[in-house]
């Protein structure tokens, strides 16, 4: 099925074109027993610093979680012994997005924010992504309050053909980090 406003090349068309195979950066990491999983991407994300990165993969376990929920104020401590479901994501030097899902010994399973206080149980192996092509920033978003993503591509030697009219770029509004 083609999406309206769709056209061999149109704008839209262009944005949705895969980037050359090799375009990524790849940061496999492990983190160890006690490090904060959230802390230790904040870091690894000013240090490197990440431009455009987000989560490719994410397995291991924590032995206490603090999560943000759904519509939520306040963060929920889950003081027990958990797995790493999945971590998704985005990363840059001025902030990250980043929600987890948990499961607890009989398997029920719990998601949200990522917030400080997930400490690693045995091991965290995370495999990170940074497209070069990409410049990701948080910035002060009006109609939420919240710092958001806002996306720039890195300029390039052929300047894009200007966006017409029909062609929309509106995105999914996200919630609060």
């Amino acid at each position: 099925m083609v999406k309206p406003g769709w056209r061999p090349g149109s704008a839209a068309a262009e944005r949705q074109q895969p980037l050359p195979t090799g375009s990524l950066k790849i940061y496999p990491l492990r983190l160890l027993p006690g490090q904060d999983l959230k802390q230790e991407l904040e870091r690894f994300a000013r240090q490197q610093p990440l431009q455009a990165a987000f989560v490719l993969s994410a397995v291991g376990s924590l032995s206490q979680a603090t999560l943000r929920l759904a519509d939520q104020t306040e963060d929920h401590l889950l003081s027990e012994c958990l797995e790493i479901l999945s971590l998704s994501g985005s990363l840059c030097p001025d902030g990250v997005h980043l929600h987890l899902a948990v499961a607890d010994a009989q398997g029920r399973t719990w998601g949200g924010h990522l917030r400080p206080g997930c400490l690693i149980y045995t091991t965290a192996e995370i495999v990170l992504a940074d497209s070069p092509e990409y410049r990701f920033s948080r910035q002060p978003d009006p109609a939420t309050g919240y710092l958001e993503l806002h996306i720039q591509r890195v300029a390039e030697a052929t300047p894009p053909s200007p966006q017409r009219a029909d062609e929309t770029t509106a995105g999914i509004p996200s919630c609060p980090p």
